[in-house]
């Protein structure tokens, strides 16, 4: 069952970077509510609440109910700004959506029997994930949670593809629409190979050796004979 977001936002009137930063200093998060052909409009949120649900995978990908008040606005995640050394939450941007409007969306991808994949337990193989998430263009109530990619029969040197997703009614992948070239994979098993490696570092060594000079006193002593 896909989880549910409900965002509890306050309207705001002063604007300005001096403005953002009281609002941070007092626990607040500025941010825009824009799209569905109505004007931009000004919120804030609680810092602490809006950090809490945003460590959900889904926040990223689910349609959440931004309620201002007694009024209730569908939105999507557009943006989402932090600060670079605090990790705090700078700034949030939200785009409405309305029911009979395509959105355009990352959605992730969830990978199940990564360690009893065939080429893991008995090729001896290890599992590389080429993506973790993909874009889909749907209407908001085709919206896909995730996607989930059962690797179990995969072997070594297999991979799957954008292809091989199992893809709900109503919705498109943009990237398959342009051609087999886009067709990217997503999951392959490959053996590392540790011998060749290990033939990498002994030659990195053996050029880092220090020759081998001949003694000086010696060679004064041969002389002298």
């Amino acid at each position: 069952m896909a989880e549910k977001f409900v965002l509890i936002a306050e309207p705001r009137d002063d604007k300005g970077k001096g403005a953002s930063r009281r609002l941070r200093h007092e626990g607040r998060v500025p941010a825009i509510l824009y799209g569905g052909g109505r004007e931009p409009r000004a919120l804030t949120f609680d810092h602490n609440k809006l950090s809490h649900q945003m460590q959900s995978e889904s926040f990223y990908s689910s349609i959440l109910s931004i309620q201002v008040g007694d009024a209730s606005q569908a939105a999507i995640v557009k943006d989402v700004q932090r600060h670079p050394v605090r990790d705090a939450i700078v700034h949030i941007d939200l785009q409405r959506i309305l029911e009979d409007q395509e959105i355009r969306m990352h959605v992730p991808i969830h990978f199940i029997n990564e360690d009893i994949a065939v080429g893991v337990k008995i090729g001896g193989g290890s599992v590389s994930r080429l993506l973790t998430d993909v874009e889909v263009v749907c209407l908001p109530r085709y919206l896909p949670e995730y996607f989930e990619v059962d690797i179990a029969t995969l072997d070594v040197d297999q991979m799957l593809h954008l292809s091989d997703l199992k893809i709900p009614e109503g919705v498109e992948i943009p990237e398959l629409a342009q051609g087999p070239e886009h067709n990217h994979p997503i999951v392959a098993i490959h053996i590392i190979k540790a011998a060749v490696i290990e033939e990498d570092v002994q030659a990195a060594v053996a050029g880092a050796e220090v020759p081998v000079v001949s003694d000086d006193k010696d060679k004064d002593t041969d002389k002298d004979a």
